[in-house]
């Protein structure tokens, strides 16, 4: 029986279209037949590397305008209310620590899906260690150990490390979809192509 084809999903907790991304990728790659692997990391560095000291659209209003209105217009259509958070973007480096901490726990998808449900649908503040608290109880995790887990020098060089391999793949945004060839796809728009090209190819 052959392998099932792979595809690595790139997501910021700190990105609106990563995060309905999330609440709609499992369900599609399982349709599709294709493996996820899930990889958090942060666009903070990337954007730094380009002269960027925070988010595009928080540079740009008129971007950042478009954005919302665009997001709650795609989200409407899979039926989440996406909302602004009081600050945008909020810190999600100890996020983005846990959601790596969680690989070898299995916990990593549900542990993401109920933070950017928090963070984007309710608007509460990801950084709070309570909100990261509740997320992890969700996805059946304790969090006396998986905090703590986070802040270990292990889980700190294995997201450097993600981040620098995203450097040298050519991803620049969030979410990212990168398939078993090394196809590169941008945008919550692109992941029905991208499974398509997992499976399919050129």
């Amino acid at each position: 029986m052959p392998n099932r084809p792979v595809l690595d999903f790139w997501y910021e907790f700190a990105s609106p279209y990563s995060c309905l991304s999330a609440l709609r990728i499992e369900k599609l790659a399982e349709e599709a037949g294709v493996t996820l692997r899930w990889r958090p990391f942060l666009l903070g560095p990337i954007f730094a590397a380009q002269g960027w000291n925070t988010s595009p659209f928080a540079l740009y209003p008129s971007k950042g305008r478009y954005m919302w209105r665009d997001t709650a217009r795609r989200g409407r259509r899979q039926g989440v209310a996406i909302v602004k958070p009081e600050n945008f973007p909020q810190n999600s480096l100890t996020a983005a620590r846990l959601a790596l901490a969680g690989r070898d726990g299995g916990w990593t998808p549900a542990f993401s899906k109920a933070l950017f449900q928090a963070h984007f649908c309710e608007g509460r503040n990801m950084a709070e260690e309570a909100v990261l608290s509740a997320a992890l109880k969700e996805a059946g995790s304790d969090p006396n150990v998986a905090i703590p887990l986070s802040r270990s020098e292990e889980v700190k060089g294995r997201l450097r490390a993600e981040i620098e391999y995203a450097k040298s793949i050519g991803i620049f945004g969030a979410p990212f979809f990168v398939a078993g060839d090394g196809e590169l796809f941008w945008g919550d728009d692109r992941l029905e192509e991208a499974l398509e090209w997992a499976t399919e190819g050129r």
